[in-house]
C-alpha cells in the first residue's frame, strides 16, 4: 500500500543538483521544445538534455521573434518538475476511504481491465451518456490534449461544453471585430503606447513585457497597466489605473465620452469601418468622467488623463487580458475595452490596433485527433458547473440521468473548478468511478479510484499553437519518461481498443499524428517542419490591423454588438435570454453584490509562482509563495482588527476558506486578493479558495466569473 505525502522541497533541489553532478563530464546537448503549459505566450525553449532521462537548465530561445530569449521563472526552473521524487510512475488502485490517499500500485493491465470492464457495465445499465471525459489546459499541446474527444465520439460518452477559460472573453472580441485575431504582438515593440488591460503579464505572459519595453527604450513609449491592484506589471507601468473589479466597462465608455467630447475620436476612420451611429453617441454622452469615477473608484482626472494620452497617440496598441473578463459582466467589458481602439482608429497605424488572441487565426482541421468522423457523442455538460452535475442538479444534467464515471486527463478540477464544496462532494460519492490520469497526486487524483501516470511534455510528441501569437512550434520527444509513465496519446488508444473501438488515429504515433494533422490542415511536409521547429501562421500587417474591413459581413466593426451572431459564428450556447444583453458598447451592473454581509469582492488572481494548480509541487514555488494568503487594505484591517500576518478566514454562503493576512494598499478598500491556487492541504481547514467562487454561468454564454466574488473576512 502507498500513502502519499509530500517530499520537503530542498530534497527537490539536492535531487536536482545531483543529477547535473553526476553528468558533468559529459556537455549537455542543446534541444529545441515548446512551454506546453496554459499561456498565451507558448515560448520556444532552449533544454539542456544531459542524458536520455535527464534534463539540466532551461531557457528561452533567442531565435524565437516573440520569446526573444525571455521565459517565466516556472519553467526555467522546469527540472525541478520533471524530476520531482513524487511523480507518479506507475498504476494505483484506491484501497482506502475516498480521499484518504490510500493505493496499492497495480499493473497497467489490471488497470485497463479494471476500467473497461466498469465502463462497459455502466454502458450497458445507464448508457453511454452516464460516462464523461473530462479535461482542459494542462497540457496545450493538441494531439495529447484534445485525443481524448474521441472516446466521447467513438462511444458516445457525455460532451464537454468548455467554459472555464475563454468562455465569458472570447465572445466579448469577437462582437466586435467578428474574428478572434489582431495585429502581430511583436509590433508592441514599435507602439507609441501600449495598454495593457487586465492582464498581470509579467506573472501571466512574461513576453507581453519584453516588447513593451523594448517600445519604450526604443521609442519612449508610454506603457499603461489597468488592473485592480498594484502587481508586478503595473509597478512597470508609466499609468497606473487601479480599479474596482467589474468595472472596466465604466471606463471604457468614460474614455469613449471623453474621445468625442474632445475631438479626439476619429470620426472618418469610424464612417468607413465600424456602425458608428448617432443613437450610440447619444448613449456616450450620458457616460461622463464623474459617472465613471462613482463606479470605478478612479479619480475624473485619472480618466482624463487616461483617455487624452491615447487620444493624442495614434500608434497605440492595447493588449487585452483574460483576467478583466472573469466576472459576471465580462464579455460587455471586453467588447467595451476593444471599443475604444476602434473609435481612436488606433488600427490604422503599425504598431497600433487590438488583440486578445490569435486562436481564430489558424485553420487546422484536427478531425484525426478528435474523431470528430465517429459519431456526434452524447448530452452536452458544462465543465464549471462539474459540482452540480455531480451532485445531481437536474438542469445541468439536462434531464439526463446521473454521471456514473469520470476520465480525467490534463485538469485538477477538485482544486479549481468553482463552488469546490459542490464538486468535493460529487467526488466523494461512492457509486461514481473515478479515472485519472495524472504526473502528481493531486487533489483530483487523490479522490480517485484509479491513478495512472502520465508523461510531460518532454516525453511525448506534439505541436502547440501559440494563442498570444502567431506561430504553430512542434515540441518533439527529448527524454524517456520515468517508470511506467505513458502518454494521453497512448492511453486513449489503449482504451479504445479494449473498448471495441477503431479508428485510423489509433494505428498512428503521436508523431505521425502530428504530421497528418499538417498535412489535412495543408502545411505541408512534416519533415521540414521538424528540421524548422515551427509554421509562421501571421496574417500580412494590413489585414491583421483589419485595412480592408472587419471580419462582420458589412465589414464593419460593430460598437452595437450581434450577440446571436456571435453565437451562431462560435456553436455557443445562450444561458440568458438576449434581450438582457446591453444595446451599445457599456458597463453591465451584475456583478456579485456586495452587502452588510459579505462587504468585500474577493478576486483570486494569477500567481507568479503557480500556473493554475501547476507547479505548487515544485521546490522554487513553494519556497516563493509558501502557503495561501489574501491582500487586506490596511484600512479594512485595521477596523476588523487584524494585522499584517495574522490568521484569517474567508467566508460566504457557498463556505469558508482559511488563509494569512497581508497588508497591502495597492487596490481600492473592500477589495481582497487572493493570488494563485494552492491546494486545498496547503489551507488550515483543507478547504481550496474556489470554495468561495460561484459556479453560476456567467452571460451571455458561460464560464466562471472567479474575479467576482463577494465575502466576509473574520480574524481567526
Amino acid at each position: 500500500m502507498v500513502s502519499w505525502a509530500i517530499v520537503h522541497p530542498v530534497a527537490v533541489i539536492a535531487r536536482v543538483i545531483n543529477l547535473r553532478a553526476m553528468n558533468a563530464i559529459t556537455a549537455p546537448r542543446i534541444a529545441r521544445s515548446v512551454c506546453p503549459h496554459d499561456c498565451p505566450s507558448t515560448c520556444a525553449l532552449d533544454v539542456e538534455v544531459i542524458d536520455e532521462r535527464t534534463i539540466g537548465r532551461v531557457r528561452g530561445a533567442k531565435d524565437d521573434p516573440y520569446t526573444a530569449g525571455v521565459i517565466c521563472e516556472k519553467v526555467a526552473r522546469y527540472a525541478e518538475r520533471i524530476h520531482h521524487p513524487n511523480r507518479l510512475t506507475h498504476p494505483l488502485r484506491r484501497v482506502g476511504k475516498k480521499g484518504s490517499g490510500d493505493f496499492q500500485q497495480i499493473s497497467w493491465d489490471e488497470a485497463f481491465d479494471e476500467i473497461v470492464a466498469r465502463w462497459l457495465e455502466i454502458e450497458r445499465t445507464d448508457g453511454p451518456e452516464a460516462i464523461w471525459p473530462y479535461f482542459y489546459a494542462g497540457t496545450m499541446g493538441h494531439v495529447q490534449r484534445d485525443g481524448i474527444e474521441r472516446l466521447r465520439h467513438a462511444r458516445g460518452y457525455a460532451l464537454q461544453y468548455d467554459t472555464i477559460c475563454t468562455g465569458t472573453a472570447w465572445p466579448g472580441f469577437i462582437a466586435g471585430t467578428g474574428v478572434l485575431a489582431g495585429p502581430n504582438p511583436e509590433t508592441m515593440a514599435e507602439s507609441d503606447c501600449v495598454v495593457i488591460w487586465g492582464t498581470n503579464a509579467v506573472a501571466t505572459q512574461v513576453n507581453v513585457m519584453t516588447h513593451a519595453i523594448r517600445a519604450r527604450k526604443e521609442r519612449g513609449a508610454k506603457i499603461v497597466a489597468i488592473d485592480i491592484y498594484r502587481n508586478g506589471t503595473m509597478e512597470q507601468a508609466d499609468m497606473a489605473l487601479v480599479l474596482r473589479p467589474g468595472t472596466d466597462g465604466a471606463l471604457a465608455v468614460a474614455v469613449m465620452h471623453i474621445l468625442l467630447r474632445d475631438g479626439l475620436a476619429d470620426r472618418a476612420y469610424m464612417a468607413e469601418y465600424t456602425d458608428f451611429s448617432p443613437e450610440f453617441e447619444a448613449h456616450l454622452k450620458t457616460r461622463t468622467p464623474k459617472w465613471a469615477a462613482a463606479i470605478t473608484g478612479l479619480a475624473v482626472a485619472e480618466i482624463e488623463a487616461f483617455a487624452r494620452l491615447i487620444g493624442t497617440t495614434p500608434r497605440t496598441y492595447f493588449r487585452l487580458g483574460y483576467g478583466f473578463t472573469r466576472q459576471r459582466n465580462g464579455s460587455t467589458s471586453m467588447h467595451a475595452a476593444l471599443s475604444v481602439a476602434a473609435m481612436t482608429g488606433s488600427w490604422q497605424h503599425r504598431g497600433g490596433g487590438a488583440f486578445h488572441s490569435n486562436s481564430g487565426s489558424w485553420k487546422l482541421d484536427k478531425s484525426i485527433i478528435t474523431g470528430a468522423d465517429l459519431g456526434p457523442g452524447g448530452r452536452e455538460l458544462d465543465m464549471c458547473e462539474i459540482g452540480k452535475v455531480l451532485t445531481g442538479d437536474d438542469a445541468v444534467l439536462k434531464g439526463g440521468g446521473p454521471v456514473k464515471a469520470l476520465f480525467i486527463q490534463n485538469t485538477n478540477p477538485v482544486n479549481v473548478s468553482p463552488e469546490q464544496g459542490l464538486t468535493r462532494a460529487g467526488f466523494a460519492r461512492e457509486d461514481l468511478f473515478t479515472v485519472v490520469h495524472e504526473q502528481f497526486m493531486t487533489d483530483t487524483a487523490r479522490l480517485a479510484d484509479i491513478v495512472l501516470p502520465a508523461t510531460m511534455f518532454l516525453e511525448h510528441n506534439d505541436y502547440y499553437r501559440r494563442g498570444g501569437h502567431t506561430r504553430l512550434l512542434y515540441g518533439p520527444k527529448l527524454v524517456e519518461a520515468p517508470g511506467e509513465c505513458r502518454s494521453n496519446f497512448e492511453v486513449v488508444n489503449e482504451l479504445l481498443r479494449r473498448l471495441g473501438s477503431d479508428h485510423a488515429s489509433m494505428h498512428l504515433t503521436d508523431r505521425q499524428m502530428v504530421a497528418e494533422t499538417f498535412r489535412r490542415s495543408g502545411f505541408g511536409e512534416f519533415d521540414e517542419i521538424e528540421k524548422r521547429g515551427f509554421i509562421d501562421g501571421a496574417w500580412p500587417d494590413e489585414k491583421a490591423r483589419f485595412a480592408d474591413g472587419f471580419a462582420w459581413p458589412d465589414k464593419r466593426y460593430r460598437f452595437q454588438p450581434d450577440w446571436d451572431a456571435v453565437a451562431r459564428l462560435k456553436g455557443y450556447t445562450w444561458v440568458c435570454d438576449p434581450s438582457e444583453m446591453p444595446r451599445f458598447a457599456d458597463h453591465w451592473d451584475v456583478t456579485e453584490r456586495v452587502d452588510a454581509e459579505t462587504p468585500f469582492r474577493l478576486a483570486t488572481s494569477p500567481s507568479r509562482s503557480f500556473l493554475n494548480s501547476t507547479f505548487a509541487e515544485t521546490a522554487g514555488s513553494q519556497k516563493r509563495q509558501p502557503e495561501p494568503t489574501v491582500f487586506i487594505h490596511p484600512d479594512d484591517a485595521a477596523e476588523l482588527g487584524i494585522a499584517d500576518g495574522e490568521p484569517v478566514t474567508l467566508g460566504n454562503r457557498r463556505g469558508e476558506v482559511a488563509l494569512k493576512a497581508t497588508l497591502f494598499d495597492g487596490m481600492q478598500r473592500g477589495v481582497l486578493i487572493a493570488e494563485g491556487i494552492h491546494p486545498n492541504s496547503a489551507h488550515r481547514n483543507g478547504v481550496g479558495i474556489n470554495t468561495l467562487i460561484g459556479s453560476d454561468p456567467v452571460r451571455p454564454f458561460g464560464g466562471a466569473a472567479f474575479h467576482d466574488t463577494s465575502v466576509w473576512v473574520r480574524k481567526d
